[in-house]
This record gives C-alpha cells, sequence and structure tokens, in this order.
C-alpha cells in the first residue's frame, strides 16, 4: 500500500494499542497452563496473531473475541501426553518474539517443532540458541526456509550472552520450571533490554510460576490467569514525536509506574526538548525507541544529537539504524553513522515532495508518517501497510487526529 500524506499539524488525544511485548508473553503463560485464561485489552497485530497461530499448534484452544482472548492451555508437564506427538510447524511470520520465545517452549512441551517465518526472520540471529542448544543434546538443522529442533530439554546450567537480545533469556525462563529438575541460566555479558524480562518475570508471576534469580525450579506448572494488557509505550513513542515537532497531542491511556523498558521515552523527549546543546542518548536498554528519538533529534534546530548503543538494531526487521538514516537524509536532515547508531543534526521543518520506502519495517512507516507532519510538500510512502506488523490502527488513529492521506497517484 502507498499512500500520499499532505503536511499537516496533528490535534487531539489518542490512546495507544496494547502492548505488544505484554501480550505475547500472557498468552503464553496462559497456553502452558492447565484450564482457562483470560486476556483482555489485546490487539491483533500481524505479530500477535502469529504467537496466537503457532500457540494453537503446541496444543492450546483459542478463541477471539473483539480484543478479550481465551485461551485453554496444554497443561504443559514433563509427562505431557503431547511429547508423543508428532513435531508442531510452527509460521511465526515476522515475529522475532515469538520465534525466540517458542524455541524452547517447544523443546519443553513438544519435543522440538519446525519453525518457518517471513521477511528476515530466519536471517536473525539465533546464535545463542545455536550453540548451547546442541551442547544439551538438541538437535539443530537450519536452512535458509526453516529451522528444526527436537530432543529432550534437560536442566541444568544454561548460558546465555546478554548483549544479542533479551528475547532469548525470555524463551529460557518460560520452558526452565517445566522440566524435572533445577535449571540456572548464567548471563555470560551484561543484560541489554532488562526491563523485558522484568515483564517476563511478572507474567510467569500471574501464572503461579517463579524464578529465584537465575535460578529456576523445576516441576513447576502454570496456572489459568486473568489480565488486561497495559498500553503500549513504544508506539506511544510516535505521538511523543508528533509533540516534539509541534502538534498538540494528548496520549491516554498509559501507565506511568510501567516496566516497559519504552516508558523511558517520557523522558528522553523531556531532555531532548529541553538541552541547548550536544546530547548523547544510549538506547541499549530501550532499542525501539530509536527511530522516534530521532526524529525528536531531527528537529533540534541547528542542535546535534548523538544516538547509539543500537548496534542489533541493525537486524531487525530493516537494517534499522540504516532506514532511519535514510529516511531522515531524504527529507534534509544531517546524519551520520556508526556502526551502533546515528549522530543527527535537527533542522527547522523539512523537505518534501518525494516518496520515501519504508523498508518493510512498521517502526520506519511511523517515524516517516510523523516527520511529514512537519514537510514542505506531500511525502508518498511505500509500503506504509506495514504498520500492521504492531500497530493496525495506526493510520485510523492518524487520520483521526487531522492527519491527511491520499492515495498516491
Amino acid at each position: 500500500m502507498n499512500i500520499t500524506i499532505l503536511p499537516t499539524r496533528l490535534q487531539g488525544t489518542v490512546t495507544p494499542p496494547p502492548s505488544k511485548s505484554q501480550a505475547h508473553r500472557f498468552l503464553l503463560a496462559a497456553a502452558l497452563a492447565q484450564g482457562e485464561s483470560t486476556i483482555s485489552n489485546v490487539a491483533l497485530s500481524q505479530d500477535i496473531a502469529a504467537t496466537i497461530r503457532c500457540l494453537e499448534q503446541l496444543g492450546a484452544h483459542i478463541q477471539v473475541r473483539g480484543s478479550t482472548v481465551t485461551v485453554e492451555g496444554v497443561d504443559a508437564s514433563p509427562m505431557s501426553p503431547l511429547r508423543r506427538m508428532a513435531l508442531p510447524r510452527l509460521d511465526c511470520g515476522e515475529s522475532g518474539s515469538t520465534l525466540r520465545f517458542l524455541i524452547p517452549v517447544a523443546l519443553a512441551v513438544r519435543g522440538g517443532g519446525i519453525f518457518t517465518g517471513r521477511g528476515r526472520l530466519m536471517q536473525r540471529p539465533l546464535t545463542p540458541y545455536a550453540r548451547l542448544f546442541p551442547q544439551k543434546g538438541i538437535v539443530w538443522a537450519q536452512t535458509e526456509e526453516a529451522l528444526t529442533v527436537s530432543g529432550l530439554l534437560p536442566p541444568g546450567d544454561y548460558p546465555l550472552p546478554g548483549d544479542v537480545s533479551s528475547q532469548f533469556f525470555t524463551g529460557l525462563m518460560f520452558a526452565l520450571p517445566l522440566l524435572e529438575g533445577p535449571s540456572r541460566i548464567q548471563p555470560t555479558s551484561p543484560l541489554e533490554s532488562e526491563d523485558y524480562v522484568t515483564l517476563t518475570r511478572q507474567a510467569m508471576a500471574a501464572a503461579g510460576v517463579r524464578l529465584s534469580g537465575w535460578d529456576v525450579p523445576g516441576g513447576q506448572r502454570y496456572r489459568p490467569l486473568t489480565r488486561a494488557v497495559e498500553a503500549d509505550w513504544s508506539q506511544a513513542a510516535f505521538w511523543y514525536a508528533a509533540k516534539a515537532l509541534g502538534s498538540p497531542v494528548s496520549i491516554c491511556g498509559l501507565d506511568p509506574a510501567s516496566v516497559q523498558p519504552d516508558a523511558r521515552v517520557d523522558a528522553l523527549s523531556r531532555q531532548l526538548a529541553q538541552a541547548r546543546g550536544e546530547l548523547s542518548i544510549d538506547v541499549s536498554q530501550c532499542p525501539d525507541l530509536f527511530p522516534a528519538l530521532a526524529l525528536m533529534a531531527a528537529a533540534r534546530p541547528g542542535l546535534a544529537t548523538r544516538i547509539g548503543g543500537g548496534a542489533r538494531l541493525r537486524i531487525k526487521e530493516s537494517d534499522r539504524i540504516a532506514a532511519v538514516a535514510d529516511v531522515l537524509s531524504a527529507l534534509g536532515v544531517l546524519v551520520e553513522q556508526f556502526p551502533d547508531g546515528i549522530r543527527v543534526t535537527g533542522r527547522d521543518g523539512f523537505q518534501g515532495g518525494m516518496a520515501l520506502s519504508c523498508h518493510n519495517d512498521h517502526r520506519i512507516a511511523m517515524m516517516a508518517a510523523i516527520a511529514a507532519t512537519r514537510c514542505q510538500a506531500p511525502v508518498t510512502l511505500l509500503g506504509a501497510q506495514c504498520v500492521d506488523k504492531s500497530y493496525p490502527s495506526f493510520w485510523d488513529d492518524y487520520e483521526a487526529l487531522g492527519g491527511r492521506i491520499a492515495p498516491a497517484e
């Protein structure tokens, strides 16, 4: 879908969609439980649809009614008869969370699985698992199209690097309590995006499963849970960017006490607005904020901002560092790239009158849409449908705030 955005300021009140990160975790905990769970305020983005699809293939029974999801869990345990069934085929779409969470879970529940995906998903790194699981006797067979894992996941020590993705930690955290004996996860380097692990601990605790630090008692059972998903701070970041660009937008429904790592956007946006000299921001604990923060930095006329700590962003749906640099440069912003980030020199308003690729990346599309509000001429976005991955109602919300969208000619 290609669209043309006509420059205009946004105005009004918006409620961000439910947190994708929290919904993944609540749904997974519910699928592992014995009995019926109810998860409300769920947005059926493409990533959440992928997780639901895979959990059904693992054996859960799931019903979706509007924004409420009812889950009849598999009662996961070491003695589950599900382990005697054929390996499930798990289509993860483009969701890295789904893939990385479910590899160890599928081993614990079904003795493995055959994982597929689309876009860049199967090229995104799985190295921590690929090195670890064969040492545990797990068969690991990966091609360009699919990954097959099979075997008996044993209790024990599980060393993981902390600087690749916290998603590997989350996958093991969900799986290891189901084993017969105790295990221990061992971070071999400082853990980045640590707040995502806190979200995992919260979801597990809601289902009655607990860890002691990184020590994981075995023989635990997940209990049914009833939870409502919080509003998503990572999607709210783009409305914060709109405010920074001069649109009087009010953002509602966010929990200021949330442990979502992207809740940092509130303080960081104020820091960007108030700083009068060159600024340096580290996004190692909140990498999803990178595009929105880069756009806010681009709106600081004559001032430089370095945003670093985001090396992992080069292996997202796009090379997100390069994609951000590409879009901002096209809009007339001075951008320097580094391996882990960019240096942006801001300006007052942006050029327009061009077509911009969304790079098949939902966060790039939303960044470009907000940037278009301050352009000198209309901007055409190529592949704007990619917002469906995380924020299916984004264009509806954009127009409700007064955004002007026309079909691309």
